[in-house]
């Protein structure tokens, strides 16, 4: 369950059940307490929710089983509806509620939108130019005619269905209103021709034949929703033009079946009522223009995410048993050999077995400049090859591969709402309400105290003002931002977990970050290594290699390395351990070894003599990362390890400072290290020797000063101050751990991403604020103009057709205003 509206319909779903006296359930705990006449089993609640759709199940409190077995079969149902489709409400009437076919949302009845399919490897279908019923799995020659295959065009989108049947039915709706209106003016042409054809009376019949096409075909779905949300009691846009254009028709029918029932204010000098079938048709007419429009835009509003799906290519190029073969992308497994040719785009995740390369990334991480690939480098899906060829494994394809991801997690973030939004949902709770009773008011002051005709002013204005007002303009126009921006952060490789985290990214005070692989390269690599007179660099080096072949940690990869470049003999180790944010333990040829920092080597209770002290002390003041080597409680060695500042760290972190964000760096390397990387990129914050409880305890002393803390790292020891902190920045080189407990993720994990995820967040911010400004602004300026309050002032009335042009480009005009964040420069 994700909202009010979820728990409501659970609620009453698990209510409605035989035998049910009363059921409660709560949001926050995900938990149904049911009271029952006699006892049912679960499966009875089970059967109750399976029959309303599947959309949620239930299980005893216990029983986690049963939870993943429902949540296995939701998966499951949602692959096989994947096909069909996902859409959503542009609103987020219902959080983040999906739907498997298109429609309206039951709660503001707008058309639902299409979520782009996360799948960027979806089977692709081949077919024959020439012979278009030739339909194949793979590519290959036509049977018939001999012909390459080429990819068969996929489905049009939904909302590209949708656009097409609303400009169809506009088309209809203004060939009909066109003559309609015309009619209506031609009064007010003296000695009207059109009366020398046939008396007024029977030009109100042609009126009311035209009208028919217009309100029971072209515009009839606006009734029907005005219908449902007056019977569901979510009162919304269409309620108020379903009431406005919905009275002046039937008042126009009315009056000209029974004439006789109104007095003479209502009627022309020819006898007939006043007719107003040109108001209604105008007025639904314009509606629909603006719903044409609207569906026009929100094509637009995801095109960057529709952009990353035409980086995927369709088929690639595979070695089996040294022969090449042409496959589509979807057969490609796990472990194939790949061969990518110059310029053609990269299939799947992997690693470069044989050649190198320079591949452009530019349309993943942003960055224009292509970087150079060899062996053992790892590849993403949609990069493109450079000049040469080369062979790779696959190792993530289908759904797993970062491009998908990078979609996936682009849908989510366009559907969930920012804690601004609060605010528009709370006006929109009460806007229809008060309207209608503004409307009301509006008819009985015009009846009162208006000048004559006074019923036909009253109900003129009356309907002007249900027309005018737009609950939409107000509910868009976060959403919209929202969905544009985010699209925005993702072509430059910055991934938004959700709208929470961009809304509180421009908040941010301080911003802590991690030194190894966030400040520096990541990439450490061995200089030298010291020892004692009791020792020599083959042993140190033999141990420290040996040790560290157990470990994972980056530091422990470039001793191995090197070590593998002094053909360094290992040896077996036993009792290995690793202890976080110190270093590692283990035992080898019966000796207690011990490799770490300081804390390590107090831990393991070894003494150092003051010579190699002397030393360590030099190489840690050049900003240099040193490991001691203990055996047997006495230090013996060290090995000396640089990682390269990174070349945008400095003018990143001078960026942020010049924004007035307080920039910290936290490091588990001693304090001289710290001081030099601090003092080379002009930081005066920084902390040493932290471990991961020490990073989480320094985030939560800040957030009691009342600051709002950023964090930014890419470590398993970075996941608690990560979660912690208001906004979680995790480097997409790191672990996946950083990155799932992250709201933000930099694709090519570097601080100019920040720079670039701040930048974003505060035009998103700018444009969700211009956009509420001026729904509210519309609002509050044209529902009084429409209830005709210029009038005593200036004799300005407003007709319920301007109203209707104003109320349709109110929408729109929000939803292009968002679309300028496309042409943005983060």
């Amino acid at each position: 369950m994700t909202c009010n509206g979820c728990r409501g319909h659970v609620e009453q779903t698990l209510g409605e059940v035989e035998g049910v006296l009363r059921a409660s359930v709560n949001l926050e705990k995900a938990e149904a307490v049911i009271e029952m006449e006699k006892h049912l089993p679960l499966k009875v609640f089970e059967k109750a929710l399976e029959d309303d759709g599947g959309r949620y199940g239930i299980s005893l409190p216990d029983d986690a089983e049963a939870a993943q077995k429902h949540q296995k079969k939701k998966e499951e149902k949602r692959s096989k509806q994947s096909s069909a489709g996902t859409f959503y409400c542009p609103m987020h009437c219902e959080g983040e509620k999906t739907y498997d076919k298109p429609g309206d949302c039951p709660v503001c009845g707008m058309d639902l939108v299409e979520e782009v399919k996360t799948s960027a490897n979806s089977a692709t279908e081949y077919t024959c130019p020439m012979h278009p019923e030739i339909v194949r799995d793979e590519p290959g020659p036509c049977p018939i005619c001999g012909m390459d295959l080429v990819p068969k065009e996929v489905d049009e989108s939904a909302e590209n269905k949708t656009y097409k049947t609303l400009l169809n039915k506009f088309w209809i709706a203004l060939a009909f209103t066109i003559p309609i209106f015309l009619i209506a003016m031609s009064e007010m042409i003296p000695n009207n021709p059109l009366y020398d054809i046939m008396p007024m009376k029977y030009w109100n019949w042609v009126q009311f034949g035209l009208s028919i096409p217009v309100v029971f075909y072209a515009t009839w779905m606006f009734f029907e929703r005005a219908y449902r949300s007056i019977k569901t009691w979510n009162l919304n846009m269409f309620t108020l033009i379903g009431i406005g254009a919905g009275v002046a028709w039937v008042f126009s029918v009315f009056g000209m079946l029974f004439p006789d029932f109104f007095p003479a204010q209502f009627k022309t000098e020819s006898g007939t009522v006043h007719v107003y079938f040109e108001a209604a048709t105008v007025i639904l007419t314009l509606v629909l223009m603006g719903q044409v429009l609207e569906a026009r835009a929100h094509n637009r509003t995801n095109s960057a995410v529709k952009e990353l799906l035409k980086l995927a290519p369709n088929k690639a190029v595979r070695i089996v048993d040294g022969k090449e073969e042409t496959i589509a992308i979807d057969k490609i497994e796990v472990g194939d050999k790949l061969r990518v040719k110059p310029g053609e785009k990269i299939p799947v995740d992997g690693s470069i077995l044989e050649g190198e390369s320079s591949i452009d990334e530019s349309m993943i991480t942003g960055e224009p400049v292509p970087v150079s690939k060899g062996e053992g480098d790892k590849v993403s899906s949609g990069t493109i090859n450079g000049k040469q060829t080369f062979v790779m494994k696959a190792e993530k394809v289908g759904s797993d591969t970062l491009l998908s991801q990078i979609i996936e997690m682009v849908n989510k973030a366009s559907r969930s709402r920012a804690p601004i939004q609060k605010l528009a949902d709370k006006i929109s709770g009460w806007f229809v309400p008060i309207v209608v009773l503004i409307s009301v008011l509006t008819f009985i002051v015009w009846a009162i105290f208006g000048p004559d005709p006074k019923y036909v002013f009253a109900l003129v204005n009356a309907i002007a003002v249900l027309i005018i007002a737009c609950p939409c303009a107000l509910g868009l126009a976060t959403p919209m931002s929202v969905m544009v921006g985010v699209g925005k952060g993702a072509q430059n490789g910055v991934l938004i977990k959700n709208a929470e985290a961009l809304e509180t990214l421009n908040k941010i005070d301080a911003l802590i970050i991690d030194k190894t692989g966030t400040i520096t390269e990541g990439k450490p690599s061995v200089e030298k290594v010291g020892y004692s007179e009791y020792s020599s660099e083959e042993k140190v080096l033999q141990y420290v290699v040996s040790l560290n072949q157990n470990s994972e940690h980056p530091l422990a990869d470039a001793t191995v390395k090197y070590g593998k470049e002094k053909n360094s003999e290992v040896i077996k180790t036993t009792d290995f351990n690793s202890v976080t944010g110190k270093g590692v333990t283990g035992t080898i040829n019966g000796k207690k070894i011990a490799l770490g920092n300081e804390k390590m080597m107090k831990e393991a209770g070894a003494d150092i003599s003051e010579e190699i002290q002397k030393k360590i002390s030099q190489e840690q003041q050049k900003g240099k990362t040193v490991p001691m080597l203990s055996v047997d409680g006495e230090v013996v060695g060290y090995i000396v390890i640089a990682d390269k500042i990174k070349q945008t760290s400095k003018k990143a972190i001078a960026e942020l400072q010049k924004k007035g964000i307080q920039v910290i760096m936290l490091t588990g390397d001693n304090y001289d290290t710290a001081k030099a990387i601090a003092s080379e990129l002009d930081l005066a914050d920084f902390k040493a020797e932290m471990l991961p409880q020490h990073k989480l305890e320094v985030v939560e002393k800040l957030q009691t000063e009342g600051k709002k803390v950023a964090m930014a790292g890419d470590g398993i020891n970075d996941a608690p101050a990560l979660a912690k902190s208001d906004v979680g920045i995790a480097m997409g080189t790191g672990t996946d751990v950083a990155i799932e407990s992250a709201g933000i993720t930099l694709v090519k994990g570097d601080l100019h991403g920040i720079v670039k995820a701040f930048h974003l967040s505060e035009k998103v911010m700018q444009n969700i604020k211009q956009n509420l400004f001026f729904a509210l602004i519309y609002n509050t300026l044209g529902v009084p103009i429409a209830a005709g309050v210029l009038y005593p002032f200036f004799g300005v009335l407003l007709s319920p057709m301007i109203a209707a042009l104003a109320m349709s480009f109110s929408s729109v005009s929000v939803i292009t205003n968002a679309l300028r964040l496309r042409g943005t420069k983060i």
